[in-house]
């Protein structure tokens, strides 16, 4: 599962990206600064069970900080997107290939009004950033659109002599951008379309690609540069409806992280505030810009960062943290790790989905699972909930 950092040009895409992850990105006030993609790990929190079952946990697959496990994402920062990228305008044919295999998106979005539609520096607040909500959703839908319209009237008419569901038809249109076929269903599912697919026009077809980009890319907006903002813009910006809206600083979360991989404070991400450790060697100019930080912390919460991190997981994507064991009574796996796995799969996983994404032949064999809460036998087709701790028993 990849999660996509977008936006235009010079908004804090590779700012958030290097604080989510702390993986080395090229920043710099000039558009298009990241023109190969950044891959990169991010983590999101959730309750460790070792805390509830009186345990230590010997995490292998994530982190766990004092109660907190810290279960990894992949982020992915791609080159800047400008309008008309569809077209091939800016770098948007390398920008949309390498958001084939992403999940959900982040959009970055200037919330200081401080870059122009191109992402060229303007001064602060010249620009109204609302403009940049829609346009990122818009150049995805155009995409996809494109990519339908080319040999439509083909794959229509082979639909509708061999009776395949149009469905299916779309489907093979999109399969290289990582959209399954549950996905196009669900889009799909009460669409008003005319009854041959032959006749759909370019309107019919922006209706799929639009109803698709909302199922199977789903879009947060990280509102950046709030440090920075009016007051006007961030209410303008989180009163949009039909859109998540999550205000952040990532430069004054880049700068925490930082601190803390030096020694020189304790900080854990998502935080309202933090520690700066007694033998830190700090300089007047680093307390300075670390007091600048904490200042916003206590009229923000957080920096928010870790808030869209776990907001696109949690909610846009709706996954829910699973914990295989392969003993239930010691919580386990066939080395003596406790708790050694945290998995995030969809809400609504089954007992049987869980064992397919630890491994195939799990799922292959399988023939119950057990929760190790209450010492239950499940079947296969027992549903998951947040937190569960799951012995999968299967042919061996």
């Amino acid at each position: 599962m990849d999660i996509g950092i977008v936006g235009k040009p010079n908004v804090g895409k590779s700012t958030f990206f290097s604080a989510a992850t702390l993986a080395e990105a090229e920043i710099a006030s000039y558009p298009f600064t990241t023109i190969d993609a950044n891959k990169g790990m991010g983590y999101v929190r959730a309750p460790c069970p070792h805390v509830e079952f009186k345990v230590q946990c010997t995490p292998r697959n994530s982190l766990c900080e004092d109660g907190t496990r810290l279960i990894p994402v992949e982020l992915i920062d791609v080159a800047g997107l400008v309008p008309d990228a569809h077209s091939g305008k800016g770098l948007g044919n390398k920008f949309l290939d390498d958001l084939r295999h992403a999940s959900a998106m982040i959009h970055i979005v200037d919330a200081s009004g401080s870059t122009d539609a191109e992402g060229n520096p303007v001064g602060e607040g010249e620009y109204d950033p609302l403009q940049d909500v829609e346009f990122l959703s818009d150049e995805l839908i155009y995409w996809m659109q494109g990519i339908l319209a080319n040999g439509w009237d083909r794959a229509a008419r082979t639909a509708e002599t061999t009776g395949v569901k149009i469905e299916l038809a779309v489907h093979e249109r999109l399969t290289g951008l990582g959209i399954n076929e549950h996905q196009i269903w669900r889009a799909m599912h009460g669409l008003d379309l005319p009854e041959k697919p032959r006749s759909w026009t370019e309107q019919d077809l922006h209706k799929v690609a639009a109803a698709i980009q909302k199922e199977a890319k789903p879009m947060i907006i990280a509102a950046n540069k709030t440090d920075r903002a009016s007051k006007d813009n961030i209410q303008r910006l989180t009163a949009l409806k039909d859109v998540m809206v999550v205000p952040i600083c990532a430069e004054y979360e880049l700068v925490l992280r930082k601190a803390a991989k030096a020694g020189l404070i304790e900080y854990v991400p998502g935080d309202e505030d933090f520690k700066i450790k007694e033998d830190a060697p700090l300089n007047k100019a680093q307390e300075h810009a670390l007091e600048v930080v904490r200042k916003y912390l206590k009229e923000h919460d957080s920096t928010g960062v870790q808030k869209c991190l776990e907001t696109a997981t949690y909610e846009l994507l709706n996954l829910i943290p699973v914990y295989p064991v392969e003993d239930d009574t010691h919580l386990t796996d066939k080395e003596g790790r406790v708790l050694p796995d945290a998995h995030l799969l969809p809400k609504g996983s089954t007992a049987i989905d869980l064992a397919a994404k630890v491994h195939t032949d799990l799922a292959e064999g399988f023939i119950r699972a057990v929760d190790a809460r209450t010492k239950r036998v499940v079947g296969h087709d027992h549903e998951l909930k947040a937190g569960d701790v799951i012995r999968i028993v299967a042919k061996t």
